[in-house]
């Protein structure tokens, strides 16, 4: 008695598995699989290793997985590594053109110039890289003094503003004739003689005039002003 005999067919290493869901549609789990990130990413390094190792898409979608995931969470360390050896690696090509720019110099003017401003490129980038990665270790402080100074103009802001302005009423109180509340239930007297004043004698009070000549012998009692 025999037993079943094992596929021998390997698996194509570029075939990408897709992983579907229960009544989905073949077209909607190959569009979700295309515009996965790491599933770019994978292709991408695919494309860019060819003829230096074999690489198979799944397990680098695999491994792209468990490194986005990792940042995400806040676990940075694989990306501090990425950018030390980027760093190294952009010095290395910065040495390499420098070399290039002084083997033509004094003879070959051109070259010497381009190489040596490809060679300062790189040796930028590569000091970018480092200023990069020392900032991820040590974050500014301006960045905590800015988000709480945000944070402190928004609890004012939302300290300042209450229902139906109860702070308006409370604090700031609708200012009233405090001249007529001076003496309460008293009416101002119209009819007082004011003091004349020196600055214009010829708006002195004029004296009574005697009504008995003018109104038959009848005083009225209540002296005339002009």
């Amino acid at each position: 008695m025999t037993g079943k005999r094992k596929s021998t067919k390997k698996r194509d290493p570029n075939q990408i598995a897709l992983p579907k869901g229960p009544d989905e549609e073949e077209g909607v789990t190959i569009a979700r699989a295309v515009i996965r990130p790491t599933v770019q990413a994978a292709v991408t390094l695919s494309e860019y290793n060819k003829g230096t190792a074999a690489l198979d898409l799944n397990g680098l979608i695999t491994s792209l997985t468990e490194q986005t995931d990792a940042a995400i969470g806040g676990d940075l360390k694989r990306g501090e590594a990425m950018l030390a050896a980027q760093a190294h690696t952009l010095d290395a090509i910065f040495n390499n053109l420098a070399r290039r720019a002084a083997l033509n110099m004094g003879e070959y003017m051109g070259a010497c110039d381009t190489y040596l401003r490809l060679a300062l490129r790189a040796q930028a980038q590569s000091r970018a890289t480092w200023e990069v990665l020392a900032t991820m270790q040590n974050p500014p402080m301006a960045n905590y003094v800015a988000q709480a100074n945000v944070a402190h103009m928004q609890q004012v802001n939302n300290a300042s503003v209450e229902p139906n302005n109860a702070s308006r009423a409370r604090g700031n109180p609708i200012p009233q004739n405090k001249l007529l509340e001076e003496n309460h239930g008293e009416r101002l007297d119209t009819r007082t003689t004011g003091t004349t004043g020196r600055a214009d004698p010829a708006m002195e009070t004029v004296g009574e005039v005697d009504g008995a000549e003018d109104t038959g012998g009848k005083r009225s009692g209540v002296p005339e002003r002009i």
